[in-house]
């Protein structure tokens, strides 16, 4: 599996993600190619090689125009802002996915860029008490975070990235003046962002971590923490703008994972796991708390029951979610069970990725679950929804049809490897 690994000592934002992505083999002029497949005027992006401390870097800035240019007025005439300042109405999220939807670009590429800015505006809803619809991308939303998050998709599939992880985060501190007036760093938006991923302090009181950046790493990586176990063949550095006593870079390498350490057709990933213990709760509230969850982002939650102190019985409550969702999976436990305390940690886990394929059974046309090692099929697993649609209306037994529709999948799934 082809990895890259974000190394963040000093802060991530959007335009040192490119930087970096750059400086580790994406071809400039094709990573302008595929910017340009987005209905997206009043830019220029430049490319120059700087140095930040002792470390030669790529500094990567995405010039923006102002009105009278996009206009059409001639180019010697227009005013270019510096990055992060824009000259651009505000957009809000409807706007910013209609850009994406109307694009040429792979539809990998625009899925994930249409992730993230969904993960921004929830954020920053949450932060600032509004709905998603009413958020108004201030410092996010104009045309060099347009950039900044597609050409960092862009960037990635470039390289053939499968898989993308990251260091814990620098936190920054101090303030920052913003569009609401002088506020604490991190910023509202990259808090909530933050949430269920390891952070630092790092002592440096300045922004280190941008909605941008925050939003870019923890709606992409699969896992957070050490570094992985790969073999590397680029490493890259993308420069910051700021001067700090430290090098203000961000660096990603990229390789293979490890052989031995990880299936080629696995996906390795950083989960974690809420827990929480309850002795005092009506059995009727676990369905509608469960239901909860899972809307909130769980993966997967169980119970089991367990005997506490005092010989009191009581039932723990394990969910599992990706790590920005942790932070709203606890706030459900709170609000819908009697617990007090959410507790959670990390684990690494590996999972084949999975397939949904319609096949023609000897009830008809079912549904599978596939997943594969290579061209072999490992599961084939019919949805039991469709099992027992299936046997109510034959009036047969759900359990002979569940048989029988799975020796059908794997019979003909396992006559053509690799296709559905």
């Amino acid at each position: 599996m082809r990895l890259a690994y974000f190394d963040c000592p000093s802060g991530a934002a959007g335009d040192m993600i490119l930087g970096a992505l750059v400086d580790a083999g994406v071809p400039f002029e094709a990573l302008r190619e595929g910017l340009g497949k987005l209905d997206l005027r009043g830019y220029s992006l430049e490319r120059r090689e700087v140095m930040k401390g002792a470390f030669r870097a790529t500094k990567v800035d995405v010039h923006v125009h102002d009105h009278a240019h996009e206009a059409g007025e001639a180019p010697g005439h227009a005013h270019e802002r510096p990055h992060g300042k824009h000259a651009h109405p505000h957009r809000n999220l409807a706007a910013i996915l209609d850009v994406l939807g109307r694009s040429a670009l792979p539809g990998p590429v625009r899925a994930d860029a249409e992730r993230i800015f969904r993960r921004l505006a929830e954020a920053e809803a949450r932060a600032h008490g509004v709905g998603v619809e009413e958020v108004r991308f201030h410092d996010v939303g104009a045309v060099d975070a347009i950039v900044d998050v597609t050409g960092a998709c862009i960037g990635l599939h470039l390289l053939g990235i499968e898989a993308v992880h990251c260091s814990a985060l620098p936190l920054g501190g101090g303030m920052v003046n913003g569009p609401h007036g002088r506020i604490p760093v991190p910023a509202p938006g990259t808090a909530e962002l933050l949430r269920g991923f390891p952070v630092v302090d790092t002592g440096v009181k300045r922004e280190l971590v941008t909605p941008t950046g925050a939003a870019i790493l923890t709606t992409l990586c699969a896992g957070a923490g050490a570094m992985p176990a790969m073999t590397v063949s680029a490493v890259g550095y993308g420069a910051g703008s700021m001067d700090l006593d430290t090098p203000n870079v961000i660096r990603v390498f990229v390789g293979e994972g490890a052989a031995g350490l990880s299936r080629p057709d696995a996906v390795t990933e950083t989960v974690y796991q809420v827990e929480t213990t309850v002795d005092d709760m009506s059995p009727q509230l676990w369905e509608p708390l469960m239901d909860r969850l899972f809307e909130a982002g769980a993966l997967d939650v169980y119970l089991t029951a367990v005997l506490m102190k005092k010989s009191r019985p009581g039932v723990v409550l394990t969910a599992f979610c990706e790590p920005a969702e942790v932070g709203s999976l606890a706030r459900v436990l709170f609000e819908e069970s009697t617990s007090i305390g959410v507790r959670w940690m990390p684990w690494q886990r590996q999972r084949l990725p999975r397939e949904m394929v319609t096949i023609e059974t000897s009830y008809g046309m079912v549904a599978f679950k596939v997943s594969r090692l290579g061209d072999r099929v490992v599961t084939a697993t019919p949805e039991f929804d469709e099992v027992r649609r299936i046997a109510r209306d034959k009036g047969l037994p759900v359990r002979e049809v569940l048989d029988q529709a799975r020796a059908d999948g794997r019979r003909l799934l396992t006559s053509a490897p690799g296709t559905a």
